[in-house]
């Protein structure tokens, strides 16, 4: 559930406008208050979670579901699927047949 894996990490997503809160562009020092709508843009994948919750001081990544909701639509998880599997499938060109390895990887996917 959690977005972003470390800080500088949402602190950069904040710089280059990819995060807004209540439909307005963050700031990396902004709080989050209860209620409010965040939506991050990661690539072409769109996150939106509803805060419920502010813990009163950092917690871990596994308790962080209990303090918002996924609002994210499902077809925004099924671009993200077709996505991972566009990247497998593709190849470059001239780069000839698929090894055995390629080839597990394929069936993998569609096995």
């Amino acid at each position: 559930m959690r977005v972003f894996k470390t800080r500088p990490l949402a602190t950069d997503a904040c710089r280059a406008g990819s995060v807004e809160i209540n439909q307005l562009v963050a700031k990396p020092a902004r709080e989050v208050h209860a209620g409010e709508v965040v939506v991050v843009r990661l690539g072409l994948f769109t996150r939106t979670l509803r805060v419920v919750a502010v813990p009163r001081s950092r917690v871990g990544a596994k308790l962080v579901p209990e303090f918002c909701v996924d609002l994210t639509p499902p077809e925004e998880f099924e671009k993200l699927r077709e996505r991972s599997v566009q990247q497998v499938l593709a190849r470059e060109k001239g780069s000839g047949r698929p090894t055995k390895r390629d080839r597990r990887e394929i069936d993998g996917f569609f096995g």
